[in-house]
């Protein structure tokens, strides 16, 4: 590549033998080796121009069979895309995947091996990316439209790399392969052939140890081998033609008959063809981008910005997420103290009935008549409190379904105060719970839960008597006013005299 300076250009040209110094007009922007790869913000496609796309077409469309391919059975002479093609098939570092596309579609596998031309002399830096999904921030996106005509994917600059650097020969897997122009010709005299890999002679030629040595034997200054790849006053067709003319030199030996040969190159030995140079306007007419591929290249690029925005947004969200404090539970009421229940059951015995303190003796815990709370009990209980805001049913209840035994202690569990009296509980549900437990507990007093213990025999007893239990408020034989009474006999089970059972319990009128 051009890096010296213009006085240095004039000095030398004023010795080069009908050399104009305006005949090659490199770039400025191309005068460092750092400056060499393409720049471009992210989403900006690259053009026909950045990629110098006529330059990669000459190339490419080259069918003169002149190199031998030694990846391919009977080592068979190819043209170069041929050559270029299997070298990267034939990689380590490519994948099934690409293999199979390059197999499938041969257009794509050329697309695929224009880019990593660009890749091997440094044109493609290794922070770009193909793909418009791509999210790592170390890299930017750029379509390709004059390379992406096929549905294939171009993958990334480090992905191609890593295919060019195991592109190499099976011998070069154990011994390494050569590393400068000089190495590489002193294998083709010892009659290797060829003494390299084609994506590793590139490499070797353009590294900028060897610029200068190059640019000495084989160019006349002050250009160089990169500035075949730059969009320099030079035609495309002719820099194609330099560019196979030393592929065939260094990889089928120089001593051969090289087909890429013209006047100048047979009159100059080892000298490239003549370089025909362009005037503005002619340069203006290479690598022009077709209109479909300018509203392309622009299709994606908006593609990528809606991306990048969904993108952000999403992680914002995260962001918001993060730092949104998680809703705290509320607060648990606090225990009542020691004092706090002395006062509840001092309440519970000191408080009147419906009629005052005068009817207290009625509403004994015997009595069937309710309790009720004073007025304070809501506000001095705080559980009494909650158990009034209302039920928390567990299912939509129908009222008028009747409940199963453990709905029933479900909802008891759920709606009731474990400190209210239990006579409160007078609806149509707990009078059927009763009768439930009532006819479960008989039908177990009618066995015998437990050994009955054994006991030493005792004269016989005549049997009990039955014995009428006055009921408070029922008639009594002295003429006392009754309202019903009950009756609870006695009796012995089976033949032992000793041991009794409630047998049942009789209510009347």
């Amino acid at each position: 590549m051009a890096s010296s300076s213009s006085t240095d250009r004039l000095s030398i040209a004023s010795n080069a033998q009908g050399w104009n110094p305006q005949q090659v007009n490199t770039p400025p922007q191309y005068l460092g080796r750092k400056t060499l790869p393409i720049k471009r913000n992210d989403a900006e496609p690259l053009t026909r121009e950045d990629l110098q796309y006529d330059l990669l077409y000459y190339i490419f469309a080259d069918r003169t069979p002149a190199f031998v391919d030694p990846l391919a059975p009977g080592r068979p002479t190819v043209n170069f895309c041929d050559l270029y093609v299997n070298a990267l098939y034939n990689s380590s570092k490519c994948s099934k995947v690409l293999k199979d596309k390059m197999v499938e579609t041969p257009a794509f596998a050329i697309e695929f091996a224009k880019i990593a031309l660009l890749t091997n002399v440094g044109r493609i830096n290794t922070t770009m990316a193909f793909f418009p999904e791509m999210k790592t921030a170390l890299r930017s996106y750029h379509p390709v439209p004059s390379l992406q005509k096929t549905d294939g994917n171009l993958q990334d600059a480090p992905r191609i790399k890593n295919c060019l650097k195991a592109a190499l020969l099976p011998s070069e897997f154990k011994v390494p392969p050569p590393t400068s122009p000089t190495d590489v010709l002193e294998k083709v005299r010892a009659g290797q052939i060829p003494p390299t890999s084609v994506v590793n002679l590139i490499f070797v030629l353009g590294n900028s140890n060897h610029a200068q040595s190059l640019a000495h034997t084989h160019f006349d200054a002050p250009l160089e081998f990169l500035d075949l790849f730059l969009p320099i006053n030079l035609s495309s067709a002719s820099r194609a033609r330099a560019f196979l003319w030393l592929m065939f030199y260094y990889l089928q030996g120089p001593d051969k008959p090289n087909p890429f040969d013209d006047d100048y190159s047979r009159a100059h030995p080892g000298k490239v063809p003549r370089l025909d140079h362009l005037n503005r306007e002619q340069m203006h007419q290479e690598n022009v981008d077709p209109p479909e591929e300018i509203d392309w290249g622009r299709k994606m690029s908006a593609h990528r910005t809606k991306f990048l925005r969904d993108l952000v947004d999403e992680m914002e969200m995260e962001k918001r997420k993060k730092k949104e404090p998680v809703p705290a539970a509320p607060p648990a009421s606090p225990p009542l103290t020691t004092e706090q229940l002395s006062v509840i059951r001092r309440q519970r015995l000191q408080r009147p009935g419906p009629s005052g303190p005068a009817s207290s003796a009625q509403n004994s815990r015997g009595s069937s008549h309710s309790h009720d709370y004073p007025a304070t009990r809501a506000v001095q209980d705080p559980r009494a409190q909650l158990s009034r805001m209302g039920p928390r049913p567990y299912y939509n209840e129908n009222p008028t379904q009747e409940r199963s035994m453990l709905e029933q202690a479900w909802h008891l569990a759920q709606t009731t105060d474990p400190l209210q009296e239990s006579d409160e509980e007078a609806d149509e549900h707990v009078r059927v719970d009763y009768g439930r437990r009532l006819r479960v507990l008989s039908r177990l007093r009618g066995k015998s839960p437990t050994p009955e213990p054994i006991q030493e025999s005792q004269p016989a007893q005549p049997p009990p008597t039955p014995v009428s239990m006055p009921v408070p408020g029922a008639n009594d034989p002295t003429g006392n006013s009754h309202q019903s009474q009950f009756r609870v006999q006695l009796n012995q089970d089976g033949g032992d005299q000793s041991s009794g059972r409630l047998q049942q319990v009789h209510f009347w009128q």
